[in-house]
């Protein structure tokens, strides 16, 4: 098992979680809950397992308000267990469900938390978007699940958190962001001769473009990915590469590494999913056709090596592959992950709200496509100046909890208090953005 494996507690890697057990590597059909069902993530990880139907059995689906989709959904894989964000939403999904099929619905943050722990699902995918998924995360941890991990803001609010919830209950992490499943299938084996970390970037719709360039883009323009088909906030987040901002932190939590040993490198055909860089010298890329179902397949099937749907990568075909240096002047949002991490005292909650924010008032044309990364940046010098003392220490403080109703309940308080701070951090820019508009 070891040798499957990135590392655990080792000079160079040391992975987040322990591996899977040997009976979940064994079970089949494997029994999943899906959170965010209805997104791209889950519609991919929905064919996945479709393509393999005798391997899986689906425990649980949820979206927070897409009944429409969630029906469709539900009425061919059949799960005794739904979730959605509100009673609206579960009103509607009632009515659009086939005569004689009467799934528990549950609603809310608490209803993520209870599908993630189902006691029949072996398996969660965490695919909700945003600092949204971070509860069902959690829960899906302490529940001792084999989590593939799609929602990357669970790492960037809570990694210390995850990784000592995941020590404590044997839950396993297996990362299904494709720089970040890239890295840990280079690793595999190998991840003591790791010296650094290269996460690549696309760098979306507007790659080589200088700042002035991107003074007056429009939301519709900012959400023409080339390459890939995302909901309307990663797109921007692509755009900005506050995208790659967040992966560097997800990367340090992932794999126990400081953000001096990750670097970004531009690539925009989308083939090199990411690369190592071992004490030799030497790289070690993984590549394929930018299709999230490969990665998908890669974690919810592990440790076996099946098709996934996506087409075969054929290098004569592919063309001239390039990589370039970012633009930091261009896409300053890129420098902030490295500034929170040097910070701590909660600076990576405050980065992820404060963008989320200035995102959706961007999108609703309330500010331009630089200001995102400029209120999300004086967001966090605001709450760095507001809280000198905290800066350098960890925001969630190591778990001390023996029992496991013990453990729950100081997991819940930290979550309350990342919930507070995420809130308090809208609240800013929504604040600096008034402002802004009042001068």
């Amino acid at each position: 098992m070891a040798d499957l494996w990135p590392g655990l507690d080792g000079p160079k890697i040391s992975y987040i979680s322990p591996p899977p057990s040997e009976s979940w590597r064994r079970m089949w059909p494997r029994s999943i809950a899906i959170l965010g069902s209805t997104g791209s993530i889950g519609r991919s990880a929905l064919a996945v397992i479709e393509k393999y139907a005798d391997r899986f059995e689906v425990a649980g689906l949820s979206c927070a308000r897409n009944a429409a989709c969630l029906a469709e959904q539900a009425a061919r894989f059949r799960p005794p267990c739904l979730a959605v964000l509100d009673a609206a939403a579960a009103w509607k999904l009632r009515d659009l469900l086939p005569q004689g099929y009467r799934p528990r619905i549950l609603e809310g943050a608490e209803g993520y938390a209870e599908l993630a722990s189902l006691p029949q699902a072996g398996t969660v995918l965490s695919a909700q978007s945003g600092a949204a998924g971070l509860a069902g995360t959690l829960a899906a941890a302490l529940a001792g699940k084999v989590i593939c991990l799609a929602n990357k803001e669970s790492l960037v609010l809570a990694g210390d958190l995850v990784r000592g919830i995941c020590r404590r209950t044997q839950a396993a992490v297996l990362p299904v962001d494709s720089e970040h499943n890239a890295i840990f299938q280079c690793l595999t084996g190998r991840g003591q001769e790791a010296a650094n970390l290269l996460l690549t970037a696309s760098g979306g719709p507007f790659f080589g473009k200088n700042r002035a360039n991107l003074a007056d883009v429009t939301a519709e323009q900012a959400m023409r990915h080339p390459t890939w088909r995302m909901g309307a906030k990663i797109s921007i987040d692509s755009a900005t590469l506050m995208n790659k901002s967040l992966e560097i932190v997800e990367a340090c939590h992932l794999y126990g590494v400081p953000s001096s040993r990750i670097r970004v490198l531009m690539h925009p055909q989308s083939v090199v999913h990411s690369l190592v860089e071992f004490d030799d010298g030497s790289l070690l890329a993984q590549m394929g056709a930018p299709d999230m179902r490969s990665a998908l397949a890669n974690c919810l099937l592990w440790p076996l090596n099946k098709p996934s749907g996506a087409p075969a990568l054929d290098l004569a075909r592919t063309g001239q592959l390039t990589f370039h240096e970012a633009d930091a002047d261009a896409f300053p949002a890129l420098a902030l992950a490295r500034q929170a991490l040097s910070g701590r005292g909660g600076l990576c909650v405050v980065m992820n709200a404060a963008n989320e924010a200035a995102v959706e008032l961007f999108l609703r044309g309330t500010i331009g496509f630089l200001d995102i990364p400029r209120l999300t940046g004086a967001a966090m010098r605001e709450h760095r100046a507001a809280h000198p003392h905290a800066m350098g220490r960890p925001f969630c403080p190591p778990l001390a909890a023996e029992s496991l109703s013990e453990l729950k309940n100081e997991v819940d308080a930290l979550a309350a208090r990342i919930t507070r701070l995420d809130r308090h951090s809208r609240d800013m820019v929504c604040q600096l953005a008034k402002k802004d508009g009042n001068k």
